[in-house]
């Protein structure tokens, strides 16, 4: 029993720690492709030579960010069937399919177009190109829209049977791609993409602008990516409100779990800010919380009852300090990315977007922060999905591999050196492409070419630095 106990550990371990680096990389490439998309549009429109040297720019990360997250995927598919087989045997009909979906639309649709928006810039017509983009795009999107489904479906699972083997099996697909929590997590993970996105190359504009290179590429793409942080930030804090609301009507436990509450509370529920939850003895230690103001968001009503973990057998409890410190991670990067959009707005109000280097500085911390939020995020989701893989009819003790812990220890091992070393030399390509920036020519002040008229100095009106900083 102990060896099994280990094993399913293990497995669940190997499968989080590949997942955590696939999960980011789709992410960064959903938004960094529709980026591509707006740059070449914009270039396509105004002819403006820094669209077309940005696109050029960016394409580069996109294409290696690309194919690290095919890999990382490669390798995480493989586990359902060396760790998760009973997994595999019982959802196989319904997760089979939509993962297939996935391949035939998402995966066809990138790589049929994906060389042609990758080497055809001066190759085919711009019509045609800016299609490709876009293709490429559409194929991220889909790709989002088949595997949410499929995690949907195990969170919330509808329109489905189980046969006399014990397989779920698929009766209405309607409601099996549409669940009830499908439209939330769809758009609470595309906005976090394109957030994430929005971080790192304002990081990356932020970064140049503060070392005084390429000034009119680092300042366009700076106020590109705050205008898309300032915008984008209140509707991810919506979403994810519409999301949690929806949680709590589908996976109360989870809720509670996120929350702290560990008992019940009838006359309304506090917003516990911070503590230490302990499972054991059912308590938050060292709590600081508001009083009702938890019942206030889920329930709209200082004093509406909300139910706590009291009311879940103990076996069928998430673990409540992870959901519960990984939620509070989420929510804090994302009010941190709303401090930060606020910011930027204000700046872009006084004329101070592209000179506030307190702002550039704050924007290089922030870089990062999207990927850490997607990752608290997921962590909230799938380890207050626990005990269940499928919620509420397969147990995570009923979907592993009857394999030895050794086996999957050894394995384990090898997924995080390889890991490290594939992907470690990855990242770091990537933040080097992104530091070095190319520089632009010191007789370039116009967007549409070179000005070589010599004594002539162009003021801002005819394109300058300056004047383009300011025309974005």
């Amino acid at each position: 029993m102990l060896e099994n106990l280990d094993a399913l550990l293990l497995a669940r371990l190997q499968f989080a720690f590949t997942i955590s680096f696939h999960i980011v990389l789709p992410a960064f490439t959903i938004g960094l492709a529709s980026y591509l998309f707006v740059l070449n549009a914009l270039w396509l429109i105004t002819k403006r030579q820094v669209y077309e040297e940005l696109f050029e720019f960016w394409k580069t990360i996109f294409a290696v960010a690309f194919g690290m997250g095919v890999v990382s995927g490669i390798v995480m598919s493989y586990q359902f069937g060396t760790n998760w087989s009973q997994f595999s045997d019982k959802v196989g009909p319904v997760i089979g399919p939509l993962m297939g979906y996935e391949v035939l639309t998402a995966f066809f649709l990138e790589a049929g177009f994906l060389g042609v928006m990758l080497f055809g810039f001066h190759r085919v017509g711009h019509g045609l190109h800016l299609f490709a983009t876009g293709m490429v795009a559409l194929g991220t999107l889909l790709s989002a829209t088949w595997i949410l489904a499929a995690n949907s479906w195990m969170q919330t699972p509808a329109g489905f049977g189980v046969n006399e083997a014990g397989q779920f099996v698929p009766l209405d697909w309607w409601a099996i791609i549409f669940t009830p929590s499908f439209p939330y997590r769809f758009v609470h993970m595309v906005l976090a993409a394109y957030l994430t996105t929005a971080l790192v190359v304002g990081a990356c504009g932020a970064w140049h602008l503060l070392r005084g290179g390429a000034p009119r590429r680092s300042s366009t793409m700076f106020v590109m990516a705050m205008g898309m942080v300032a915008v984008v930030t209140p509707l991810q804090i919506l979403a994810g409100d519409q999301h949690g609301l929806n949680t709590l009507e589908h996976q109360p436990a989870k809720v509670m779990a996120m929350e702290g509450h560990f008992d019940s509370h009838p006359d309304g529920a506090p917003l516990i800010l911070f503590g230490l939850p302990d499972q054991k003895n059912k308590r938050v230690d060292y709590a600081i919380s508001i009083p009702g103001l938890s019942s206030l968001i889920l329930k709209h009503g200082w004093k509406e009852p909300l139910a706590g973990l009291d009311t879940i057998p103990d076996e069928l409890e998430p673990p409540v300090a992870v959901v519960f410190w990984s939620f509070r991670i989420m929510v804090g990067l994302g009010m941190a990315m709303l401090l930060l959009g606020l910011w930027s707005a204000v700046a872009w109000w006084r004329g101070r977007l592209t000179t506030d280097r307190w702002l550039h500085r704050a924007a290089v911390v922030m870089g990062p922060s999207g990927f850490l939020a997607i990752l608290a995020g997921w962590i909230t989701t799938e380890v207050g999905r626990q005990p269940y893989t499928v919620y509420g009819h397969l147990l995570t003790a009923e979907s592993v591999s009857p394999i030895a812990a050794p086996a999957v220890a050894v394995s384990l091992l090898a997924f995080i050196a390889v890991y490290f070393f594939v992907f470690g030399a990855g990242i770091f390509y990537i933040v080097r492409l992104m530091a070095r920036l190319p520089a632009e020519p010191e007789e370039e002040v116009l967007d549409k070419g070179p000005v070589r008229t010599a004594g002539i100095t162009p003021g801002p009106a005819q394109g300058t630095p300056q004047g383009d900083t300011h025309g974005h």
